[in-house]
């Protein structure tokens, strides 16, 4: 994962995706000259919220993105429909101007912020991360975002709040997917308080430089890249810090195939497919999964007291 700054941007830098994968490039075969162990040191520790950091401070320079195409041509979004090339012609009626999030709960500071706000009130950052879908199937994308602990720390938590829920638009008019039964709507997701203060949780709002795509969440959607990706939820409109473990709308529908934790581990497989082995999307052969998605060394401490085998 490469974490930059976007002032540190040039307009090359946002603009010219050519130039952005030849730069990737440059820096994988670097990182292969120094070894993947130094890239996996490199990885840690992670910065406080909010904390600003050099652009390599964590490497991920081994891996290429893959190309915009890709990651705006294959997506999940069932608010839309299951087919997932559909979804980039069917989002495009979306009404993404005005937007509103709001923050409320157990929080001293209930908030609720337009998109403007949202847009330039944090810190953006370029993260590089890697998703990887509980299907299988995985990619690495460039996100534009600011961490969610910013978001969060502004509405001001108080010590009940254990959880966080988050909610999806719900506009059947325009999202026809939700005219379907297949799930509850609106989409419902959840973490824990400690993995939504974490800095690698990002609230995406760009990718490749530029405005996050509808197809892809925008205006703005949850990242956390050691989960898979259902624990990711897009078009965000509602934040709820509660005291007691929401309900999400995966595990509402099949608790025996999607938990709660949904934190991405070969050893755990979904009941009909293994999770052992990924196939990364524009590549032939399939690649072995990582536990926590390659992030353990960031990340593996929130579970140091749970069973990950019973607490999937």
């Amino acid at each position: 994962m490469l974490i930059r700054r976007a002032k540190e941007l040039t307009d090359n830098d946002v603009t010219d995706r050519d130039l952005y994968l030849g730069r990737r490039r440059f820096l994988s075969v670097a990182a292969a000259a120094l070894g993947a162990a130094w890239v996996e040191r490199a990885a840690w520790p992670a910065p406080e919220c909010g904390e600003s950091v050099s652009p390599d401070s964590f490497g991920m320079a081994d891996e290429v993105p893959n190309s915009l195409e890709q990651i705006t041509g294959y997506n999940n979004y069932y608010e839309f429909s299951t087919n997932k090339e559909a979804v980039r012609i069917l989002a495009q009626d979306l009404r993404i101007n005005p937007w509103t999030i709001t923050v409320d709960g157990e929080v001293e500071n209930p908030l609720t912020l337009d998109i403007d706000a949202l847009l330039t009130g944090f810190n953006t950052e370029e993260r590089i991360y890697r998703l990887r879908c509980v299907e299988g199937w995985s990619m690495v994308i460039p996100w534009q975002g600011f961490q969610l602990c910013e978001l969060l720390k502004r509405a001001k938590p108080t010590s009940q709040a254990k959880y966080v829920q988050f909610m999806s638009l719900k506009r059947s008019s325009e999202m026809i997917g939700q005219r379907q039964t297949s799930l509850d709507w609106p989409y419902r997701e959840g973490l824990r308080i400690d993995e939504a203060v974490h800095p690698l949780t990002l609230v995406a709002t760009g990718l490749y430089g530029e405005s996050l795509p509808k197809q892809n969440g925008a205006p703005l959607r949850i990242v956390v890249p050691w989960k898979y990706g259902f624990k990711s939820p897009k078009a965000i409109t509602h934040i709820r810090l509660m005291r007691e473990q929401p309900t999400t709308s995966w595990n509402t529908l099949a608790p025996s195939e999607y938990g709660f934790y949904a934190n991405v581990n070969p050893d755990v497989a979904h009941p009909r497919w293994s999770q052992r082995r990924e196939n990364r999307i524009g590549e032939l052969q399939k690649t072995p999964t990582r536990i926590f998605n390659g992030y353990a060394e960031q990340v593996a401490h929130l579970y140091q007291n749970l069973d990950l085998r019973t607490h999937y």
